[in-house]
């Protein structure tokens, strides 16, 4: 039994509700589905379908298996899959950091980092970088993450742990 967008909590109705996980959303998941794409106009595009597809199914979410920001997040990995499998590129999900604050632009410790970062990102297999760029790019918290990757929030703690180590290790970072 789904209780619909509409039993959310702080708003008069679906609609009002579905507009403040927008605002509170978009951003992020832009961001995130940039960084698998690797292309900002096919990024707009599968936001702007994974919003889509939210609002018309906004009666079938069950707030009992999660927040909305984590259903709207798997909502946009599915299309943002669909996208790289239309494109025969499934293979390829590089991380591409978005662009940060234009103040840091300028900082040439702040711009090392931030290669060597991407350059990390990229050696990781698609599987490690995805829970990376949700957690870190999406910024879902663990939970979140959870429903995303369709397993237990021990399991995505364990996955996320093995993949941070992992990017430790390509940046050649110790703790």
């Amino acid at each position: 039994m789904s209780v619909g967008l509409a039993a959310l909590p702080g708003a008069d109705s679906g609609l009002e509700q579905f507009e403040a996980l927008y605002r509170s959303c978009a951003g992020d998941l832009y961001a995130y589905v940039a960084s698998l794409l690797r292309d900002r106009s096919a990024a707009e595009d599968v936001t702007a379908l994974a919003f889509e597809r939210a609002y018309r199914r906004r009666a079938l979410f069950d707030l009992r298996r999660g927040s909305a920001r984590s259903w709207l997040f798997a909502i946009a990995r599915n299309a943002a899959l669909d996208e790289l499998r239309r494109r025969r590129r499934t293979a390829v999900l590089v991380g591409e950091i978005p662009d940060g604050e234009p103040a840091f632009e300028d900082d040439d410790e702040f711009a090392e980092r931030r290669l060597l970062v991407r350059d990390g990102l990229a050696s990781l297999e698609p599987r490690e970088r995805e829970v990376i760029l949700l957690k870190f790019v999406g910024r879902l918290n663990n939970s979140e993450l959870a429903r995303v990757l369709g397993c237990s929030e021990t399991a995505a703690g364990t996955r996320l742990h093995r993949a941070i180590e992992r990017l430790r290790e390509a940046c050649n970072v110790t703790q």
